[in-house]
């Protein structure tokens, strides 16, 4: 009888254990990751007047967001805009537009290099500044600083006129002279090929023109051969010159060529136009700013998948993004030991689909890995995902489009804690995460399945799991009741999955000690097993069955959520 019954309860927790491993099995099948994203093995003329020092209107000095109702997705600079608009380099007026179409005055533009460079003084200021620019006048320090940087200079009689607006020329003298850039050979002897009004240029800017040109500095619209340099320059010319010097500065990733902004910036429409492959990988591979991001996807063996028919979104990140990470971080994931948690972050990055930033909604979108980014859209113009802000949206490719960001967005399934004390590899390090599942401690509930012991009835719990290598945990836990249990399991931890709808699981299975502590307390044999969910960055939530071999065989469903560690 006592037989019967003990193989009746074994039976149970088999079926038990079965019903987890089924209810796993079908849902990690039919999660597969598309096979696309599976790693492969292998100064002009003096004006006649001056101002007033005290502009009518000016703009907002405090930081806005790039939703500029005046600056549709299709104006012609609005990539630019929006790029310098999120780095806080530009701002708008208290009314929320940008106008984009209003001269510039030289108090703007100095306040705009202010905000764009980080440049050391060259020169000082004379005693007092200028003449006409009070210490309380609201640009009176982005006007100093753009001085003695050496972008802009003063007129005769120690005079500024801040309220001037500024020629185009002059911008393109000050971005060239303040950044230093010089031409290489004789570049003003083809200003003639490039504009049709050079003669136009005064003789004093002729090689700073040249330089501009030869830097790809230059943006002209409508008319890309046509300089217009005494015209005042516009606050969308503005930022299209000023976004184009911190490209040659390597701070800001080029527009793609087949933006349509491209077109307008002087000696690349047809110079710089690729002749290779434009697929995902290659637009990245021929920007400054996804250097790590291109040598990432070939170390995880994503590169190759990338390059297939797609279609994908990328949220790229830039190189300052990966930068911002703990350096060994970044070193530790490019080890072989890594490349699992290094393939799951990638594809974090990648989502099915070609989704250009006004198909972007507020929401969750579905990754590769399978996992929900929160995508956050403000207007038409400003997109975060996650944390990390869109820096520069719809770079174009052949099989996709890329939106640069300016974050490494992290899956909830990883723990980058292991990256950085060792812990990555095959040592025993207490605490690490296994198969990206952090360690964690938490309380929940028992559902007791059979037996005579407090794991056979409904009572609170204690549990927790400590990584000690990369595949193994310790699970020590506790069922209370009026003679308390514990558990003490080794598990195995196998691969998680993304099983659809933002979640992934990581089943587990493991053999261990059961330890009764009533008068009689005995030790028996226990059998373990269950699925871990991570629901964020805190917290995973957890489920298993167990079997103790007691004097009887005692059957418990253990549920709960930890808190990750």
């Amino acid at each position: 009888m006592y037989i019967s019954k003990r193989l009746s309860t074994v039976s149970s927790a088999l079926i038990t254990l079965g019903i987890i491993t089924a209810t796993a099995s079908p849902t990690l099948v039919s999660a597969q990751i598309p096979q696309e994203i599976t790693p492969s093995t292998t100064p002009s003329t003096t004006p006649s007047t001056t101002p007033s020092t005290t502009p009518s209107t000016t703009p907002s000095t405090t930081p806005t967001t790039s939703n500029f109702p005046d600056v549709a997705a299709d104006y012609w600079a609005q990539p630019f805009i929006q790029a310098l608009a999120a780095r806080n380099v530009i701002t708008g007026f208290p009314d929320g537009t940008y106008r984009p179409d209003q001269p510039v005055t030289r108090a703007e533009f100095a306040a705009m290099i202010q905000k764009a460079f980080n440049k050391s003084p060259v020169r000082q200021s004379t005693p007092g500044g200028f003449k006409d620019v009070p210490s309380t006048y609201w640009g009176a320090t982005a006007i100093t600083q753009a001085y003695e940087s050496g972008f802009l200079s003063g007129y005769p009689g120690n005079v500024f006129r801040p309220n001037q607006q500024i020629p185009k020329v002059q911008a393109i003298v000050a971005l060239t002279s303040g950044l230093g850039l010089t031409a290489s050979g004789d570049a003003s002897s083809s200003l003639g090929t490039y504009y049709t009004d050079a003669s136009s240029i005064p003789n004093y800017a002729v090689n700073n023109v040249a330089t501009a040109t030869q830097d790809n500095l230059v943006v002209n619209y409508p008319n890309v051969s046509t300089l217009n340099p005494l015209a005042p320059l516009t606050r969308a010319e503005a930022a299209a010159h000023l976004y184009q010097a911190l490209v040659k500065l390597g701070q800001v990733p080029p527009l793609a060529n087949n933006v349509a902004a491209a077109s307008y910036i002087v000696g690349r429409t047809t110079a710089s136009a690729p002749t290779t492959s434009t697929d995902i990988v290659s637009v990245a591979a021929s920007s400054n700013s996804f250097t790590i991001l291109t040598s990432l996807l070939k170390t995880a063996g994503l590169a190759d998948a990338l390059q297939q028919p797609g279609p994908y979104t990328v949220f790229a990140p830039t190189d300052e993004a990966f930068s911002a990470l703990p350096q060994q971080t970044l070193q530790q994931l490019q080890q072989p030991e890594n490349r699992e948690t290094l393939i799951k972050i990638l594809r974090y990055h990648v989502v099915p689909g070609s989704l250009g930033a006004d198909q972007l909604r507020a929401g969750n979108i579905t990754t590769a890995e399978g996992l929900p980014l929160k995508v956050k859209v403000e207007g038409s113009n400003q997109i975060a995902v996650n944390n990390a802000s869109v820096t520069q949206p719809n770079i174009q490719a052949s099989n996709g489009v890329i939106h640069a960001v300016n974050r490494v967005l992290i899956p909830s399934n990883v723990s980058l804690k292991t990256q950085n004390g060792g812990g990555s590899g095959d040592g025993i390090t207490p605490g690490r995460a296994t198969r990206g599942v952090s360690s964690y401690i938490g309380v929940g509930g028992n559902i007791g399945l059979g037996g005579d012991s407090a794991l056979s009835d409904g009572n609170f719990a204690v549990f927790s799991k400590i990584g000690l290598t990369r595949n193994f945990s310790v699970r020590p836990s506790a069922v209370i009741g009026d003679d308390p249990l514990i558990l003490v399991p080794i598990t195995f931890d196998l691969t998680q999955r993304g099983i659809g709808q933002g979640f992934s699981i990581a089943p587990y299975v493991g053999a261990g000690v059961a330890i009764e502590t009533s008068d009689d307390a005995d030790v028996g044999f226990l059998l373990s097993g269950g699925v871990d969910v991570p629901l964020s960055r805190r917290f995973t939530l957890t489920g298993s069955v167990n079997a103790a071999f007691l004097n009887e065989t005692d059957v418990g469903l253990m549920l709960g959520v930890g808190y990750n560690f």
